[in-house]
């Protein structure tokens, strides 16, 4: 019953052909009558009649549509199509003789309307469910003739061989006399792309079953026959579309499948391969395909996949071979240097100004062919190296080849970004994947290397093939920016950036897992070579952009900006290379000041942010080692000794670059610079004073409160410092750094003197020496210091902040009082387990009474609101004392005495506001005119 189908649906597809003849030819006529009309209009048009009229312009498209009026068949919406095409062509002939008829006559045309449901059931679906039939027929012809025993082996092959050619005939007849507006209109249904793709599939397994199933002929033969039956089908797929030319690549690459030998060989596989993905390339070039060559180069690459991982052991270079005809076949032929195809020009053009200029950089024409080839290639360069699979020899040179391939090919085609970012993170994988294999794993920890694969790779070659990455992507980026940077800057940037970071990354990893960190030749020579190298291109483009005045100033500082940076990097891993220790610090502290130096000389933007980058780098080691030079070989000698040069010289080449850009426009990249020097300067004074206090040693044991005390004082030091830098050259680094500094030296006041250090709770003896002594340097002068710089803020910071700072010192001042007065009864040890004496009871209070009334005093000298109040918050503590310890804790005499002092006290007070309110006139009033002060009256009065 499937026979009679088959053929009953051949049948009537010859049977729609010859019935279209008909209307073919009547369509034919119609056109040449439609040119006449339209050279009988233009010579009516007259040289002074601009455009005809009205009337003829109704006229010729009533005239054209009669004989079709009232058909709505496929056919007549094809004949409006042709009319429109031959209009077009018309118009293209007479040039501007006609021109305004012709387009009249198109304007008033009838547009082919949109598809409809019929349409796609009734012009699609049937060709293909027809194609599909007429391939099964012949199945089951053969199937039956097999069954029923009616023919011998030869002549079923024969007959079906004879089906195919058939069908690929009755393809090629019905395409050349059919319409070419039924071919724009069902091109995704052409009933002579289905025949022929039925012939095709029926040829196919005729060759198939000669070989597999009869053994009529060898593996050659059925390979080679194979693999002309599915080049024919590419071929043909020009003529017949995208979809016949999938076909014939799905042919192409089952037939390996079909004819496998016991013993592979790799070079016939991946050569035919090779051929059949060039033809499909080919063909899509062509005709300007797109899925057709994604799905070739993800087959491509699945068979790597499958030999690399399914082979034991594999030859890589048939795979390469294969690799590198992919790669040059999408960069030199298609896409290549393709701009992206638009159908609708002013929707097109309309989207690309809609989308910005990285927008379009990482969206390019045919992006699917490229971004498929780049992965493959990608992914089994990479597995060449890969301790998973197992190679005849290790492809090192393999691996390099083909990223190497794919990084020019990035370089060389504007639209060709991912092969680009591909090749640089194949080229960093690949290279972590090269130096991780030498033992590099026993030099991180000694158990790794029990876990992970045989070492297979030297380090010499690791390294010699991260070298000759590293200089392919130092070459490539300035390739790039001479040439692309005026036309496609986006694109010249993005590679500026790989060449700044991928060279950097390769050596790297390569000088930590192979080099020698004592002293390393080659190394250090590979570094210094290539930022040299960085730094000659950026000079020579800059002065060349300068001659020509070509060249956008923005995109050309932000690309060598990147290069500059790159450069700093290489130099950082050669100064590695070549140094040790103090010296390496030194040395990367001053080349990073002298890119700052070098502002002098050149105006690059990028300058002064490599004095940054050399900062973090000198804090990483810092971090890394805060010695310098190693816990054995740091001397005990206070200041001088390896941190006064390991922290204080990139201190002073910070100052200086700062200073050197105090009147620097580039606000963010001084204060940011302003702000590191300041750190370090803090930095170096604390491990000087961290290394002196705790006896020559860094270590993180808990510090002692005279440590501490210099650490406050430091920070209060520095809030003063930043404070006067502000008042000469205003800066919010200056500014709020100088806060910060200050702020964060009262939380060390709260948590560290008054609590974790202070010798009460922790029982540190305080010395022999009464006064000087750590009560002294804990409590006394960091008050002190308060007050002063409480002082000197308060007509340059808000009023919280120094209203904070004054009650800081206060709150120190009472801190020593109260212990000094406990070192009076008790001694050095002042700790809370021994307790308090009568007298030292009585002591408090007169110590706090008088503390309390010397505050009010200078807080009414210097009219600063914030002492007085601290002076009224101290006596009530004293009368909370007296009323509520004094009073059950004292006996006898000092019990009284302690009570009338109180009341002495409290009077003198009152009489002390008494007339100072009475030298105000009214006290109220007083108090309402000291309302109206003004912001910066009451600031300064804080």
């Amino acid at each position: 019953m499937l026979e009679v189908i088959a053929f009953v649906a051949f049948a009537m597809a010859l049977a729609a052909f010859l019935g279209g003849r008909k209307t073919a030819e009547r369509l034919e006529a119609e056109i040449i009558s439609l040119r006449a009309e339209i050279a009988r209009l233009s010579e009516r048009q007259t040289p002074v009649e601009p455009a005809p009229s009205r009337a003829d312009e109704a006229q010729a498209p009533g005239t054209i549509e009669v004989e079709d009026e009232g058909k709505e068949d496929p056919w007549s919406r094809a004949a409006r199509g042709a009319r429109e095409e031959a209009g077009g062509q018309e118009q293209a002939e007479d040039g501007g003789r006609d021109g305004q008829v012709a387009a009249a006559a198109i304007a008033e045309a009838p547009t082919p309307s949109a598809e409809s449901l019929e349409s796609r059931i009734g012009g699609q679906w049937p060709v293909w469910v027809g194609g599909l039939a007429l391939a099964l027929g012949g199945y089951f012809l053969v199937q039956y003739s097999i069954d029923a025993g009616l023919l011998s082996p030869t002549v079923r092959l024969t007959l079906a061989a004879a089906f195919g050619l058939a069908l690929g005939i009755a393809g090629d007849v019905i395409r050349r006399r059919a319409m070419p507006t039924i071919a724009d209109r069902f091109r995704h249904a052409m009933i002579p792309g289905v025949l022929t793709a039925a012939g095709a599939a029926t040829l196919f397994g005729v060759v198939y079953a000669a070989h597999g199933i009869y053994g009529f002929i060898g593996t050659a033969a059925a390979f080679v026959l194979l693999a002309l039956i599915s080049l024919a089908t590419v071929g043909l797929s020009l003529l017949h579309g995208q979809a016949l030319a999938g076909l014939g690549l799905l042919a192409s690459l089952l037939t390996p499948l079909f004819v496998s030998s016991e013993a592979p060989r790799p070079w016939v596989l991946f050569g035919f391969l090779s051929i059949a993905w060039l033809a499909t390339l080919f063909a899509s070039r062509f005709r300007q395909w797109t899925v057709v060559p994604t799905l070739a180069n993800a087959g491509l690459g699945l068979w790597g996949l499958a030999y690399v991982v399914g082979v034991t052991p594999f030859e890589a270079l048939p795979v390469t071979f294969a690799l590198l005809v992919m790669i040059a076949g999408v960069g030199l032929i298609w896409p290549g240097g393709g701009e992206r195809a638009e159908s609708a020009p002013g929707a097109g053009r309309a989207d690309a100004a809609a989308a910005g200029p990285w927008e379009r950089l990482f969206a390019p024409p045919y992006a699917a062919v490229t971004v498929s080839s780049a992965i493959a290639a990608t992914v089994l360069a990479l597995l060449f190296i890969s301790p998973a699979v197992t190679a005849e020899r290790f492809p090192v040179q393999e691996f390099v080849v083909v990223i190497a391939a794919l990084a020019l090919v990035g370089a060389l085609r504007p639209t060709a970004v991912y092969p680009a970012l591909f090749a640089a993170f194949g080229a960093i994988a690949g290279t972590w994947s090269l130096t991780a294999l030498s033992d590099v794993l026993a030099y991180l920890d000694p158990a790794l290397p029990q876990l992970s694969p045989e070492v297979v790779v030297p380090g010499s070659t690791a390294m010699l093939a991260a070298m000759t990455l590293a200089a392919l992507f130092v070459l490539l980026p300035s390739f790039v920016l001479d040439r692309r940077l005026g036309t496609h800057s986006q694109f010249a940037i993005l590679w500026a950036g790989i060449g700044g970071v991928v060279p950097n990354a390769v050596l790297a990893m390569s000088f930590l897992m192979t080099g020698k960190f004592a002293f390393d030749l080659l190394h250090g020579l590979a570094g210094f070579i290539g930022g040299l190298f960085l730094l000659a291109f950026v000079e020579w483009r800059y002065r060349r952009s300068a001659e020509t005045r070509d060249m956008n100033t923005r995109d050309m500082d932000i690309a060598s900006g990147l290069l500059v940076a790159g450069s700093f990097g290489l130099f950082v891993i050669g100064l590695h290379a070549w140094t040790d220790g103090l010296a390496t610090t030194l040395a990367v502290a001053l080349l990073g000041a002298g890119y700052t130096f070098a502002t002098r000389a050149r105006s690059w933007p990028v300058l002064p942010w490599i004095t940054v980058g050399s900062a973090i780098v000198v804090l990483a080691r810092i971090a890394w080692e805060p010695t310098i030079v190693g816990a054995g070989n740091l001397s005990t000698t206070p200041v001088f000794n390896a941190l006064l040069p390991g922290y204080g010289i990139p201190a002073l080449l910070l100052v200086a670059s700062a200073y050197l850009l105090r009147a620097s426009s580039a606000t963010r990249v001084r204060n940011l610079l302003q702000a590191l020097a300041s750190l370090f300067v803090l930095l170096t004074l604390a491990i000087l004073v961290r290394h002196a206090m705790n006896g020559g040693v860094l270590d993180s044991s808990v510090p002692t409160l005279a440590e501490q005390s210099i650490y406050t004082l430091l920070a209060i030091g520095a809030s003063g410092i930043f404070m006067t830098l502000d008042t000469k050259s205003p800066s919010p680094v200056f500014r709020y750094g100088g806060m910060a500094l200050g702020a964060l030296s009262m939380l060390s006041v709260l948590s560290a003197h008054l609590a974790g250090l202070n010798p009460y709770f922790s029982g540190e003896l305080l010395g022999r020496i009464p006064v000087f002594d750590l009560l002294f340097i804990g409590y006394l002068l960091p008050g002190v210091a308060y007050a002063g710089l409480a002082w000197y803020a308060r007509d340059k910071r808000p009023w919280p902040y120094v209203a904070a700072l004054a009650v800081s010192g206060a709150v120190l001042a009472f801190a020593w009082a109260s212990l000094s007065v406990r070192r009076f009864w008790q001694g050095e040890n002042v700790a809370d387990w021994k307790g308090f004496l009568q007298g030292e009871t009585y002591t408090y209070s007169v110590v706090w009474l008088v503390l309390g009334v010397s505050l009010l005093v200078a807080g009414s000298r210097f009219d600063a609101k914030s002492i007085r109040i601290a002076s009224a918050v101290l006596v009530f503590i004293a009368v909370l004392k007296v009323f509520l310890i004094d009073m059950s804790n004292l006996e006898g005499f000092l019990r009284a005495l302690s009570f009338i002092g109180l009341g002495g006290v409290l009077i003198g007070i009152g009489l002390f506001y008494q007339r100072i309110l009475s030298n105000t006139g009214n006290g109220g009033r007083g108090d309402a005119g000291a309302a109206t002060i003004g912001p910066d009256e009451g600031t300064s009065r804080a």
